[in-house]
């Protein structure tokens, strides 16, 4: 009986760890631009109404292509970091370029009017973009918001990963990863690290 109890215990525990698997809202894919491939091309409507590509940043030196979204979080502590980004870099030529991946029937708050609605309230300087359709993250590999792609002017991945490492206490922050891979860049280096891991909320689509 001992045996035959065990083993419906053990069955039980596989068949909820694979209801878990198959019911939330985490990519198992992760696919995607490694560092030193060609960035993918994208045309997505920012919150302005325009629509806004890539390659309208061709004469930059780069761009911080940043998956981020309303509700996370994550995204909220680093949405002051991510304007001062925006403002310190976009004069020497690295424009933040904000992407919404998150499907709004699964996640209403990160629809594309609350986009508006939030990008006015914080007076975002910078691109914010909605990823209708969800074709552009998967082609990124981004799994998390906030995630960062920072791409050089040949559109080149050349970091990917988190901002720096304190998404709770930015006065805490000891290591700017995007600040220190632009710098790289800037002195003809390689940035190093050229991926960190990012923390922040799953993106959310449908199954």
């Amino acid at each position: 009986m001992k045996k035959i109890f065990t083993f419906s215990a053990v069955i039980l525990a596989a068949s909820m760890l694979l209801m878990s698997a198959t019911t939330n809202n985490e990519p198992t894919s992760t696919s995607g631009v490694e560092v030193g491939d060609t960035a993918p091309a994208f045309t997505l409507k920012n919150v302005d109404g325009k629509m806004v590509s890539l390659s309208d940043y061709n004469d930059q030196k780069g761009a911080i292509v940043i998956f981020t979204c309303n509700h996370c979080p994550y995204a909220v502590m680093y949405e002051d970091r991510i304007i001062e980004l925006h403002n310190k870099y976009a004069p020497k030529g690295y424009p933040v370029i904000a992407i919404n991946p998150n499907d709004p029937e699964v996640q209403p708050a990160d629809g594309f009017e609350e986009m508006q609605v939030r990008a006015e309230e914080k007076g975002f300087p910078f691109a914010y973009l909605f990823d209708d359709g969800q074709k552009i993250y998967p082609a990124y590999g981004a799994q998390k918001t906030p995630h960062v792609f920072l791409v050089d002017n040949n559109q080149k991945v050349r970091y990917i990963g988190a901002i720096d490492n304190n998404p709770q206490e930015p006065e805490n922050v000891t290591v700017r990863y995007v600040e220190d891979a632009i710098a790289a860049l800037e002195a003809g280096d390689a940035p190093n690290p050229d991926h960190t891991k990012a923390i922040g909320c799953s993106i959310k689509y449908k199954k």
